[in-house]
C-alpha cells in the first residue's frame, strides 16, 4: 500500500520497498550525473542544496517521517534537478527538445524545474505542517504556499550570492539566465503558479479527518 498524507502510520525504510526503490533510482541517476558533467563547478554549485536537503531528510527520517507519496514527489524533483545539474540548465536535452519542437528562443528546462518545485514540493511541505506542527487543512495550505513562495525567492537571492562569491566566471552557467534580465522574477512566478496548481491537485489528500 502506498501511503499518503492521510495515513497515520508509516512504514520504516527497511520495510518500504517503494522508498527503497526510489532511493536506488536516485542514487544511480545522481552517480551517473556526477560522471563528467558539462561544467564541474556548476554541477557542484547546483548540488549544494541537494546535499543539504538529503541530509535533512535522512537526519529527520526516524522522528519526522513523511508518506510514500511525499517522498516520491521529492525524488522526482531531485531527479529532474540532477539532469539540469549534469548538463547545466541552459543545455539540458529535454529543454533542447522542447526548444526545437516549439521554436522557442531559449531552453525552457530551468523554467520547468521552477514550476515543478511548486507543483511537487507543495505536498510534502503541507504534509509536514499537518503531521508535525498540527496545522489544519486551511492553515497548512496557506502556510505551505507561503513557504514555497518564500523559498523560491530566497533561492534566487542565494543563487546570485553564491555565484558571485564562489565563482564569478561561472555565474552565467550557474544562474542560467540565457540573456533574460527578468529570469529570476519569472522563475519565482512559475514556482508560485506551480504551488497554486499543486494545492488544487492534492486538495483531496488533506480533506480527510485524520489529515488535519
Amino acid at each position: 500500500m502506498i501511503t499518503s498524507a492521510a495515513d497515520p502510520v508509516l512504514q520504516p525504510w527497511r520495510k518500504n520497498r517503494l522508498l527503497q526503490g526510489a532511493t536506488a533510482v536516485f542514487v544511480f541517476i545522481w552517480l551517473a550525473g556526477a560522471i563528467a558533467p558539462i561544467n564541474r563547478l556548476d554541477w557542484l554549485l547546483e548540488n549544494l542544496l541537494v546535499f543539504a536537503a538529503i541530509g535533512i531528510l535522512i537526519g529527520y527520517y526516524r522522528t519526522h517521517r513523511l508518506s510514500d507519496i511525499a517522498y516520491v514527489l521529492i525524488t522526482v524533483f531531485l531527479l529532474l534537478h540532477t539532469i539540469g545539474a549534469h548538463y547545466t540548465y541552459s543545455e539540458a536535452p529535454p529543454g533542447r527538445w522542447l526548444q526545437d519542437a516549439f521554436s522557442l528562443e531559449r531552453n525552457p528546462y530551468d523554467r520547468i524545474i521552477h514550476f515543478t518545485f511548486g507543483v511537487l514540493l507543495i505536498y510534502p511541505t503541507r504534509e509536514a505542517l499537518v503531521r508535525f506542527a498540527g496545522a489544519g487543512r486551511r492553515l497548512s495550505g496557506f502556510s505551505a504556499f507561503t513557504i514555497i513562495a518564500t523559498c523560491s525567492v530566497i533561492y534566487e537571492i542565494l543563487e546570485w550570492i553564491v555565484a558571485i562569491i564562489v565563482s564569478p566566471e561561472a555565474a552565467m552557467a550557474y544562474l542560467g539566465t540565457q540573456g533574460d534580465v527578468f529570469d529570476a522574477q519569472k522563475d519565482s512566478a512559475l514556482a508560485i503558479i506551480g504551488a497554486v496548481i499543486g494545492l488544487q491537485l492534492y486538495w483531496r489528500h488533506f480533506k480527510r479527518p485524520n489529515a488535519g
